[in-house]
């Protein structure tokens, strides 16, 4: 299990693109979270199908799309590169957004429940003290639907460290810039002879996901029994 430069180089950038897809996505998966939660408008039914749909796309479906919106020639890659001089294709910063597109349904989903279940009287009975609604949201909502965002950040996490199908769509798998855990286990795969090194890459990526999955069950239980609930 003694780990080799290229494996420390994976873990660095398996971290990295997970942390940075996490913080990409959270508050936007806050927002669509309570815009489906409290929001009453039409469309609404097509809004959560939208931000659910790449739980049940196939992941290289996902790349792809992504890959036809933000390649070069894309329209939206190609005004961000043009304009921008900001390239995603090809580069870990592409890995990242992609991992962060495959999260923010788990996300939005965490944080939605959490906020679902705010009791909305505690929020009426901070306005008709003459709270504004944004310092009644502050004070209110907010911390009452923190454990949810904070299981959504580590669901979040774990599902980018697994990403794969999307990423190597968009990406590829390029090493020492988009070659995550997932990719580096499927190119030693590949090549004969590395049954040792396929071992080590996947003993770390289990041991990774494995640890986040259980700080999300640890936040959930302490959610439920610091409000008197019951954990089955």
């Amino acid at each position: 299990m003694t780990l080799s430069a290229d494996d420390w180089e994976i873990i660095r950038l398996s971290l990295k693109v997970s942390g940075v897809a996490v913080g990409l996505a959270l508050p936007v998966s806050f927002a669509l979270a309570y815009l489906l939660a409290r929001g009453r408008f039409p469309g609404k039914a097509v809004l959560d199908g939208l931000v659910h749909l790449p739980l049940v796309l196939p992941p290289v479906v996902t790349g792809w799309l992504l890959l036809i919106g933000f390649g070069l020639r894309g329209p939206i890659g190609g005004p961000l590169h043009d304009w921008f001089g900001i390239t995603l294709i090809f580069r870990w910063t592409g890995a990242a957004f992609a991992a962060a597109i495959m999260a923010l349904p788990l996300m939005v989903r965490a944080i939605r429940l959490s906020i679902e279940a705010v009791d909305r009287r505690l929020e009426g009975a901070a306005r008709t003290l003459g709270a504004s609604p944004w310092h009644a949201f502050r004070t209110v909502t907010l911390p009452l639907s923190r454990p949810g965002v904070l299981a959504a950040l580590v669901l979040g996490f774990a599902r980018s460290i697994g990403e794969f199908g999307a990423t190597i769509t968009f990406v590829s798998n390029i090493p020492g810039e988009t070659r995550t855990l997932p990719l580096a286990i499927y190119a030693a795969l590949q090549m004969p002879g590395n049954d040792a090194t396929v071992a080590r890459l996947a003993m770390i990526s289990v041991a990774l996901s494995l640890g986040a999955l259980v700080a999300s069950e640890w936040l959930n239980r302490r959610h439920a029994f610091g409000r008197g609930g019951h954990v089955l």
